[in-house]
């Protein structure tokens, strides 16, 4: 039985859902920001079997055995061809139990080769146009997975609200560029953004003996 499984392996992160008339299938993605040397650089999904039912709409019907590796090639075949000519998401079928590294060097060389050509996609569009509404997600990941620092890969930042003002500020920031009010004490002092108590005594300090001093 184990023989007639099939193996689908993801080097990517990414899930996808197949639907079949004989069945729906889940083809798993690998950990988040998992990019090791052992297991955790891929994820597989085994595929059995199954049997679909032809119906020739006379009450006669026909099973069909469909194997473990057809509705695998059918599956990859259909997820690497979603975004494209020559597209590849990063799934293939293994020959054995488990993918060899040949076959994962090979996957990951040809996913880099799909990337690179994504974000020239994205490099000539951007220069027709420089609009981000033109830049697809697929192109942004893309550039994410290849290092690149490109003008239209915009990444949304997390920001959190000023309590002083309302406005929206990066996590993190010392001072409100809007209301400056102080939002990391801590920061502000040590890049020279406010005075620490002491700072601010000693000279008041200073200044009232002086004036004593004319009485």
């Amino acid at each position: 039985m184990q023989s007639e499984m099939a193996v689908i392996c993801n080097i990517t992160e990414q899930n996808y859902m197949a639907h079949r008339m004989y069945g729906t299938f889940q083809i798993a993605g690998r950990g988040e920001g998992t990019k090791g040397t052992g297991a955790e650089r891929f994820a597989l999904t085994r595929v059995s079997p199954r049997t679909a039912v032809m119906d020739y709409g006379d009450k006669r019907t026909l099973p069909l055995a469909i194997t473990a590796r057809e509705i695998a090639d059918d599956i990859c075949r259909e997820i690497n061809s979603d975004a494209g000519e020559n597209s590849f998401m990063g799934v293939f079928v293994c020959a054995g139990e488990a993918p060899t590294e040949q076959e994962l060097k090979s996957a990951q060389e040809k996913l880099d080769e799909f990337y690179r050509a994504l974000v020239a996609s994205a490099d000539r569009e951007w220069e027709r146009s420089h609009s981000f509404l033109f830049i697809h997600d697929l192109q942004r990941r893309a550039a994410a997975k290849l290092g690149t620092e490109k003008e239209w890969y915009y990444q949304v930042r997390e920001t959190e609200e000023c309590p002083g003002c309302g406005d929206r500020v990066k996590p993190g920031v010392a001072v409100c560029k809007s209301c400056h009010a102080v939002l990391n004490r801590e920061k502000a002092l040590a890049l020279g953004l406010i005075q620490s108590p002491l700072e601010v005594v000693a000279p008041l300090k200073q200044q009232r003996g002086l004036e004593k001093g004319r009485e």
